[in-house]
């Protein structure tokens, strides 16, 4: 394969880079283009007036043994920190242990609504929801309404933007077969129950000490210096392909100085699929363009607030479980890595789930700051008045949302694009509409670059549907990706 047939990698982000390291490990030629101007996608670390913050949160932990290896050979041992992993839940002004134990969460809970949670969960025994095929009903079915109302609705709802009884069961099913919060609090509430049932989460995880953005800055270094190329700010806009070959041919790429069209051996696509399908040239069927346009995703923005160190807290990240907050999840970037904050203050990042364009999205800065501001100090986690800066990033794409007919799009598209254009590879979590973790998404390009290399045959769509999901100790668990929940189709 000459230069001029260089595979070109569209997105900058694990699964890009992780495709254009492995290529340039086999001696292919490589083009990366980004159309931001950063590379790590949604595992990047953002810096703002010294301060730096994950979008989401990142712990790097994986039983994919090659993944392993491939973090520790892009940054060396002294680059990685390991943390102690903690999360709790906040619910009505008190603080959950997850996962749950009995003498924490009857000390948050009280004796009289511990004891009502247990009646709730009797008369759901007894008396069990009708319709049991969304998320609400099952839920309820199994650990009564009052648990479920504590533990799930609330940051379910927040999560995905609708209502919980709009969510399909089947992402119930699978996500608390082991581990689940009404599974342990039901064991808080009756202490003679054996607790083999309750799966434990990992205790620690590395961490890069300056953050998972570290690792992917440093290995586009390593594309560049071992004669790939690294392009940020580079759109790509179009993918060329030749019916009568039934390949891609060329790509064009638009930057500051323009647009440009290069050829293309192999194309390696972690642009969200619906974008991938909508690029190509001439156009996909109507019916491909069709399911594309019906994929749908959960945007993302976090707004960070420098405060004293004294509003620290040792969880590296908190639930808010609170009807009255909007906020679903609250980092302590401290407690991820020093090197994150600065002597005497910490940053805590205020995680909102909405969708682009809607009224929060367009919100501007200074006042999301302040409407985050006003939700930590009602929560009471910081003093009123303590807050001294704030930053917001907001993140696009960060989900892709399963909805009644994602599975259905999904298969028409990815249908297309292996008999017309095989040589076009999707992977990761948006290239293939599936909600991943990093680790998995790399895993599909290391093998789509064996793929490409060698010709190994490798199936990527099936990475992580027969694997241990990457968290938990225990029984394989089965699913399309990370566990992300069936919402209605769009009508």
């Amino acid at each position: 394969m000459g230069d001029g047939e260089a595979t070109v990698v569209i997105g900058a982000g694990p699964a890009g880079l992780t495709a254009a390291y492995e290529l340039r490990r086999h001696g292919l030629p490589v083009r990366v283009y980004e159309a931001d101007d950063v590379v790590g996608g949604i595992s990047r670390t953002v810096e703002r007036d010294g301060w730096r913050f994950d979008i989401g949160g990142h712990r790097f932990f994986t039983k994919v043994t090659r993944v392993e290896d491939f973090w520790h050979e892009i940054l060396p041992d002294e680059d990685f920190l390991l943390r102690p992993r903690m999360s709790r839940i906040y619910y009505r002004g008190a603080l959950f242990d997850y996962p749950l134990n009995a003498g924490n969460a009857l000390r948050n809970l009280g004796v009289w609504e511990a004891l009502r949670c247990l009646g709730s969960y009797g008369r759901a025994r007894l008396r069990p929801p009708r319709d049991q095929s969304h998320f609400e009903g099952w839920v309820s079915a199994r650990f009564g309404w009052r648990l479920y109302s504590i533990f799930f609705k609330t940051y379910t709802e927040k999560v995905w933007g609708m209502p919980a009884d709009q969510l399909q069961a089947d992402w119930a099913a699978q996500r608390i077969k082991n581990l689940s919060l009404a599974t342990a609090m039901r064991n808080a509430l009756l202490p003679g129950r054996r607790r083999t049932d309750v799966t434990s989460l990992i205790e620690e995880f590395q961490y890069p000490k300056h953050g998972p953005g570290m690792m992917w800055e440093r290995c586009a270094e390593e594309v560049v210096r071992r004669g790939g190329t690294v392009a940020t700010g580079s759109w790509v806009s179009e993918v060329h392909r030749d019916p009568a070959a039934r390949r891609a041919t060329a790509v064009t790429v638009v930057d500051a100085d323009g647009a440009r069209t290069e050829p293309a051996g192999h194309v390696i696509s972690s642009m969200p699929i619906s974008a991938l399908v909508h690029a190509m040239r001439p156009a996909a069927p109507p019916q491909v363009r069709a399911a594309a346009d019906d994929l749908r995703y959960r945007d993302f923005l976090t707004v960070a607030l420098v405060v004293p160190a004294e509003f620290s807290f040792p969880d590296n990240w908190i639930y808010v479980h609170d009807p009255a907050a909007r906020v679903g999840r609250i980092q302590n970037f401290g407690s991820w890595s020093p090197y994150l904050v600065k002597d005497g203050r910490t940053c805590l990042g205020l995680e909102y789930f909405v969708f682009e364009g809607d009224e929060m999205w367009r919100t501007p800065d200074a006042e999301l700051v302040r409407f985050a501001t006003a939700e930590l100090e009602r929560l009471g986690l910081v003093r009123p008045g303590c807050v001294e800066a704030g930053h917001v990033v907001r993140m696009p794409k960060a989900y892709p949302v399963y909805d009644e007919r994602y599975q259905h799009n999904v298969d028409v598209i990815r249908g297309w694009l292996a008999r017309e254009v095989p040589n076009v590879h999707p992977v990761g979590r948006n290239g293939m509409h599936r909600y991943n973790n990093a680790d998995h998404s790399m895993l599909t390009a290391m093998l789509t670059a064996e793929n490409i290399a060698h010709g190994a045959g490798h199936d990527v769509w099936t990475v992580n549907v027969e694997q241990d999901y990457h968290e938990h100790h225990g029984p394989s668990r089965h699913g399309t990706g990370r566990d992300a929940p069936v919402v209605p189709a769009r009508r």
